[in-house]
């Protein structure tokens, strides 16, 4: 099984908001990657399967 391992998002890093009180400014990179990887788990979720609710 291939399993991919995602890397640091250096982009979004450097490209945060400034003065954003709905995102705050993480200059932490450990931090940062842990936000990030939450963010993305909780966008993951958030989408609906529809493979699994469909049957034929």
């Amino acid at each position: 099984m291939f399993t991919a391992k995602p890397q640091f998002p250096m982009w979004q890093y450097l490209n945060q908001p400034l003065f954003h009180l709905a995102y705050p400014l993480i200059l932490n990179p450990r931090r940062y990657w842990f936000h990030y990887r939450v963010e993305l788990l909780e966008r993951c979720l958030m989408q609906s399967c529809e493979s699994q609710g469909q049957r034929d």
